[in-house]
């Protein structure tokens, strides 16, 4: 049952008048079929409109807008459906679909700064109700051709260049440079920014290019062998970019300093940090070593099996210890377990492996490892010289 579709003529009508059709259901929820509607339906990669249904007074809420597969526009309400032939005032959720309009004028206008500034096509795209993506043909965009794509994409929007959409007719549009092929035979409905890009495109657009605010490329990841463009715009952009600006204003407060030198605090701190980090594993060298010296004096064919406070002391005691001629059985103790360690010194046929496992499989741990080195997790409480007595003996 055809609805005509308002926003195909007039993406910022936010009333309208219409009858009810038809009641259907998607589901478990009811729906309202409309002879005409201002409300658009999930399609495209566009999330779908919210609003309300108003008659005699009483108004309801459109929680969804879905296409079936028979075309059907069904508006999900909210309690019982309109009576058969009332007359309805629509009204469209506008802040949402505001937003809507600026994030898929601007998803059109980057797709094409991304095939001009980086040589990478879209394939699909995609507007969430956090994320928005493109999906390009590319394996991997540099961050220069990425910031390249962004910066083309703003100096349109800075031109304020009309935004066009109209259905051409057929031998109009055999002469129009689309982007990509129409999805549909009949009635393609076109999209042209200007004379930077022209698409079909069946979704709700602003009229000037200015209205898009402004583009932001947030970040991008590997997908199924392309790249994933994540991108913010409109209002979802503002909202983005000043919650960046607060964090980092709040970030160089914390750091004595304002929002433009915090990455060189950061960096001075990450520095620092490093050394830091040196000069512990420089001290817990030397702490291995001495305690290697009273654990381990002399070489015997008997392990040396202790515990320590600090995890980072595993691995360069059980060094010390191995290296002085004794094969090593160490654990710390921790929050989430005891934290254990078998190393073997040079000569011995002790297999670390093998009896973590069974130290495991004696106390519900897990863990393992090869003949010479093993490591593994034990539960909280576990008496370990108790059990490693019990697995050697």
């Amino acid at each position: 049952m055809a609805t005509v579709r308002l926003y195909h003529h007039d993406s910022f009508a936010r009333r309208f008048e219409a009858r009810v059709l038809d009641h259907g259901r998607l589901g478990d929820r009811p729906t309202v079929v409309l002879d005409q509607t201002a409300l658009y339906p999930e399609a495209g990669g566009q999330m779908a409109d919210r609003g309300t249904l108003t008659v005699d007074g009483a108004t309801q809420a459109v929680s969804d807008v879905q296409v079936d597969d028979a075309g059907t526009i069904h508006h999900v309400v909210e309690g019982a459906a309109p009576a058969l032939g009332a007359t309805v005032v629509g009204e469209v959720a506008w802040a949402r679909r505001r937003v809507h309009m600026a994030l898929h004028t601007g998803q059109h206008l980057l797709s094409r700064a991304l095939i001009e500034a980086a040589g990478a096509p879209t394939v699909s795209s995609r507007l969430g109700e956090t994320d928005c993506t493109i999906d390009v043909t590319r394996p991997e965009v540099p961050e220069r051709e990425l910031a390249a794509a962004e910066a083309l994409a703003n100096q349109i929007i800075d031109d304020d260049v009309v935004v066009r959409a109209w259905f051409p007719e057929p031998d109009e549009l055999a002469t129009l440079p689309l982007r990509r092929e129409p999805k549909v035979e009949r009635e393609v409905r076109v999209i042209a920014i200007g004379d930077f890009d022209c698409s079909p495109c069946g979704g709700t657009h602003v009229a000037r290019s200015a209205q898009i605010g402004a583009i932001h490329v947030v970040g991008t990841e590997r997908y199924k062998g392309m790249t994933r463009v994540y991108f913010a715009a409109g209002g979802r952009g503002r909202a983005l970019t000043s919650g960046h600006s607060a964090a980092l204003t709040a970030l160089g407060r914390e750091l004595s300093c304002g929002p433009a030198d915090v990455a060189a605090a950061v960096d001075k701190l990450r520095r620092a940090l490093a050394d830091a980090r040196a000069d512990a594993d420089a001290v817990r060298t030397r702490l291995a070593a001495a305690l290697a010296a009273t654990l381990a004096p002399t070489p015997s064919p008997a392990p040396v099996v202790t515990t320590v406070d600090d995890a980072a002391l595993l691995r360069p005691l059980a060094a010390a210890v191995t290296a002085a001629g004794r094969d090593a059985l160490l654990a710390c103790p921790g929050a989430d377990g005891l934290q254990v360690l078998v190393a073997r010194a040079d000569g011995s046929a002790r297999d670390c492996g093998a009896l973590l496992k069974r130290l495991a499989g004696a106390t519900g741990g897990r863990g393992g490892g090869k003949p010479t080195h093993a490591e593994g997790r034990l539960p909280s409480g576990t008496d370990w010289p108790a059990v490693v007595a019990a697995a050697l003996a």
